[in-house]
């Protein structure tokens, strides 16, 4: 048995009868856990050949580190914080870029070369290189996001933490979500995609894609390359007909090994508002 499969049994253990808890053991696996969701050297989500998969374990040790960790006081210069989980440290070494106020919590991975502006990064998420977390912007805990994504000002990620086995929000390589969109419910926004200003997307949003003859419409996911804009359809009431809001998807990015150039010609092909 491999070192992390010893870890994640004596977790699952521990979150199955939390009585175990009492035992040192099984709260240092719990802290060993965080301290490798830290380092990145374990992750809440990876995407295999098959897609996404969920270690569901390494849910479950977070959860469990709430439950063995104790509320302290936190002073960072004049600000003061009361909480169970301190901060992210290391960020110099780490490569690690943070404008003040922004906020890593610990048991965050970000990637070298990532930017985080005066927003938040919660406990679980995994923020890739070259990312930038815009001003205001959200990561709610467990979100996976990938290299070289760019999230605007107050974009929210929302976070998936409960059940352990829920899929969190993905947003894969190279996406860009423009300003006040909000990805919850564990969407996935695949490679490339680009979400333009105000775009909300729930596991129950219809993605319409309005580009052919005939609407395809998807839940849950955006298909990689897809230029998505808010939109509103007729739904039919009790009380009569009114406009509920859908995500269109009007076009694709087009197939560019400038993936800047690339953007810039999908904002003004489709006028896509960011």
């Amino acid at each position: 048995m491999s070192p992390i499969e010893n870890l994640s049994q004596r977790v699952s253990a521990a979150f199955a009868d939390r009585e175990k808890l009492k035992q040192e053991e099984y709260v240092t696996a719990v802290r060993e856990t965080l301290a490798l969701l830290d380092s990145g050297e374990v992750r809440v989500a990876e995407k295999g050949p098959e897609g996404w998969k969920v270690n569901a374990w390494v849910k479950e040790a977070i959860l469990l580190f709430f439950a063995v960790s104790e509320m302290q006081v936190m002073e960072v210069g004049p600000f003061e914080f009361f909480d169970k989980i301190p901060l992210k440290k290391g960020l110099e070494a780490a490569g690690v870029r943070v404008v003040p106020p922004g906020v890593v919590r610990y048991g965050a991975h970000v990637e070298r070369g990532a930017v985080v502006m005066p927003g938040y990064v919660n406990i679980g998420a995994r923020v890739g290189a070259g990312t930038m977390v815009d001003t205001w912007a959200t990561v709610g805990s467990c979100a996976q996001v990938g290299r070289n994504v760019h999230l605007s000002g107050g974009v929210g990620l929302g976070g998936v933490l409960e059940p352990p086995a829920a899929t969190p929000v993905i947003i894969e390589d190279g996406a860009f979500l423009g300003s006040r969109s909000i990805v919850v419910e564990g969407v996935l926004v695949e490679e490339d995609a680009v979400l333009g200003a105000n775009v909300v997307l729930t596991a129950s949003t219809p993605i319409i894609d309005v580009t052919g003859p005939e609407e395809k419409i998807l839940k849950g996911r955006v298909p990689a390359r897809s230029v998505v804009i808010p939109g509103m359809r007729e739904k039919q009431f009790p009380a009569g007909r009114y406009m509920v809001p859908c995500a269109l998807i009007i076009g694709q990015r087009s197939a560019s090994t400038d993936k800047k150039t690339s953007l810039n010609q999908a904002l003004r092909d489709f006028a896509v508002p960011v």
